[in-house]
């Protein structure tokens, strides 16, 4: 056992040894390790200083704290328990704080500040300079030039932030996990797939017992139970009920975020004002490729109008369609409706159902079959490890390769090598399906960024990816929707982004990037998800081995557009909601926060019989951290203009032509933000991005029409 597990830089993490008692303890020692080095910068006189005792330093000073809290981070994300929440809320003020007062310590600043002014500067790498311009605008963009009370200020509101929206996260995941609905007569299940029966009863044994539960089903608020349900059960009523509960997530007590959102806003606000902006969209996005919340804003604006007509259309036809199947006049459909009947129109209009592509897609040869494209693509070799948890082995990689311990058994890990110099890049560990001590989603976290070594290498990076996807169910593997499978490569293109990173300097190494800029390489990873040649390496019938016969491929993209107009305007009303939150009603915040959006985002909002709710209550991405996606979640779409954009080039070329995939690997995956995002994306298509690509691949272009 390691003197101190969580401080442990030299060796993968012994998950079994991070007990929630040490944390106190670690983290303590965590944070006097980089008060030590911190000192040792503030000491330097002006002619001591150079690159290395001051900005590398600074860079490296926090390395033990930013270990142990991300470890610390990760297992509230997947092991939540009473325990670790408890040590890590304890923890989360004194290092929310202390993160904080480092870009307000006028001594820090002053030594950087002074060196950035001495002749030496203008001999320093592109990269080392790159560094040290970072650096200063984190300095000057977190108050470094304020005056005390000021800054005095901002450090309680970093504690206080990060206080609230641990808060707002810990509600959302204990709304979620507290509601299940039991069924007990199958009468109640017609429709819905047999794959999603299994799961629900699977549920039931786990929640209930054997005896009971093999003569039940349950329902709960994890998407791969929430989804097929809402689109499948021919039981109005059940539909709306399950709907009902989702839509309440975070309005209700104990879990009411109400008031969070408020304080959320207001800290932020708050933030905003004492750095002299305007609002929190100018302090968080002044260095994203967007640069302001006006520009962010009229970029969604535009799209909204170009998606407008199609939404319209799209949602008449689905309210007239429903009025034929029941005999009924068209009329505004109730939310529980949509997915229903959405599902009902496309199997009727092409013939297509997306349960039928589940057969194709179990989990285990989508991987394979992934790694098998990043290895032809982006000259990679992915090798398994077998994995250790409680002291049992679960062979599932390589025979005699060391078993790496995981903190549950569902766990996966992998190397990833450089295919041609055989250059262990890095490792990660996968874990995919739901359980209740793991929060919702799917997210691509790191671990450890690897450094330069005295050899010239690098030491290895060291990522995860984890989601919340459809489980085994007994005597089948996890068999995934399409949708499911476009979760895996999305996070894995973010996982490549860090385990190919290049760059000598952590802070600017792999997903480190302009916000706006961080989804390109997830994005891009999804369009081999819809082409013939790539699916052939990865769907293969669970039974059969066989590939997507060619018809109901056909089919599948034929309808890869089907109520594209809807899936669009959903994103930009979430991205509106954003802005408008931080831009506007930060400011003066209404006494009825949900009427007021609901006012504001009508023009996004489709017209329902029962208007359902926002999603602010539950809006992990914006109110989850500190900062995230506030005012940046316009960032998915941002990127997506990018990602269809630059994929045309795989299309021309080849999307399995190797020489395009080392390229956007060169040119993008491994540069991190060691040059502006504008220059790499230039550097890999030759040409700045045209914004027709997204509009043209969704169905949403004049020209598709």
């Amino acid at each position: 056992m390691p003197e101190h597990p969580f401080l442990d830089l030299a060796n993968l993490p012994a998950w079994s040894e991070l007990s929630p008692d040490l944390i106190k303890s670690e983290i303590s020692n965590a944070l006097e390790r980089s008060e030590e080095r911190l000192q040792n910068i503030r000491s330097l006189s002006q002619e001591e200083s150079n690159f290395n005792n001051s900005v590398k330093a600074l860079e490296q000073a926090t390395i033990y704290l930013d270990h142990s809290w991300g470890l610390v981070g990760h297992l509230d994300s997947v092991c939540n328990s009473p325990e670790l929440r408890t040590a890590h809320n304890e923890m989360l003020p004194k290092v929310s704080a202390f993160g904080a007062k480092i870009s307000l310590d006028e001594k820090l600043w002053e030594v950087i500040r002074c060196f950035s002014e001495k002749p030496e500067v203008q001999d320093l790498s592109p990269i080392d300079h790159r560094l040290l311009d970072e650096t200063i605008a984190d300095f000057r963009e977190s108050g470094a030039d304020l005056p005390a009370e000021k800054k005095d200020r901002l450090e309680k509101i970093s504690s206080e932030l990060a206080q609230a929206t641990q808060q707002f996260s810990e509600r959302v995941l204990d709304a979620t996990n507290s509601w299940k609905l039991v069924v007990n007569e199958e009468a109640r299940l017609s429709g819905l797939p047999q794959s999603a029966k299994e799961a629900a009863r699977a549920t039931a044994i786990e929640k209930l017992g054997e005896e009971e539960g093999s003569k039940s089903w349950i329902f709960t608020l994890h998407a791969p139970s929430l989804v097929p349900a809402l689109q499948y059960l021919d039981d109005d009523e059940l539909r709306k009920e399950i709907w009902t509960a989702s839509d309440a997530l975070g309005s209700e007590k104990p879990y009411d975020n109400q008031s969070l959102i408020a304080t959320i806003l207001q800290l932020r606000q708050e933030k905003a004002e004492l750095l002299g902006k305007s609002d929190f969209s100018e302090v968080a996005l002044s260095r994203r490729m967007a640069k302001s919340g006006q520009r962010a804003d009229a970029f969604i604006s535009e799209l909204r109008d170009q998606t407008a007509p199609f939404f319209e259309r799209e949602n008449q036809e689905l309210e007239s369609y429903k009025a034929e199947k029941t005999g009924k006049n068209s009329d505004l459909l109730q939310p529980w409706e949509v997915g229903y009947w959405s599902e009902k129109l496309k199997k009727e209009r092409y013939d297509f159902d997306e349960e039928d592509l589940r057969p194709y897609f179990p989990i285990h040869s989508v991987l394979q079959g992934m790694f098998a494209l990043v290895t032809k693509v982006f000259g990679l070799r992915i090798v398994e490890r077998s994995v250790l948890f409680e002291g049992e082995v679960h062979a599932h990689g390589e025979e005699n390769s060391q078993a790496i311990e995981v903190w549950h058994p569902d766990v996966r890990f992998y190397d990833l090598f450089d295919s041609e110099g055989g250059q262990l890049l890095g490792s990660f560990y996968a874990d995919w399906h739901p359980r209740s001590s793991k929060r919702a989603g799917a997210w691509m976290n790191y671990l450890k960024t690897g450094e330069p070594l005295k050899n010239g290498e690098r030491s290895p990076h060291l990522g995860l990816i984890c989601g919340n996807l459809t489980a085994p169910t007994p005597g089948k593997p996890a068999l995934l929707t399409h949708y499911e499978v476009e979760t895996i490569f999305h996070e894995f293109g973010h996982l490549l982004h860090h385990l190919c990173g290049e760059v000598p300097h952590t802070s600017l190494n792999g997903v480190n990037v302009a916000w706006d800029f961080v989804e390109l390489p997830s994005q891009i990873m999804e369009n081999w998800c819809w082409e013939r040649e790539s699916l052939d390496l990865f769907a293969k019938h669970h039974e059969s081995n066989a590939p997507i016969p060619n018809e109901l491929f056909a089919k599948m993209i034929r309808a890869k557009n089907f109520m594209a107009g809807n899936a669009m305007m959903r994103q930009l009303a979430f991205s509106k909601l954003d802005l408008v939150m931080h831009r506007t009603l930060a400011q003066d915040l209404p006494q009825d926060m949900e009427s007021s959006l609901q006012n504001i985002l009508r023009d996004y909002l489709p017209k329902r019989k029962t208007q359902p709710r926002t999603i602010a209550l539950r809006f992990s991405h914006l109110f989850g951290s500190p900062t995230g996606y506030a005012t940046a979640y316009y960032s998915y779409k941002w990127a997506e203009v990018l990602d269809a954009d630059a994929f045309t080039r795989f299309q021309k070329e080849g999307i399995m032509n190797p020489e395009t995939g080392r390229s956007f690997r060169k040119s993008i995956l491994s540069q991190g933000n060691s040059r502006p995002p504008e220059e790499l994306f230039k550097e890999f298509m030759g040409r700045p991005p045209k914004s027709t690509a997204l509009l043209e691949r969704s169905g949403l272009s004049p020209t598709t029409q």
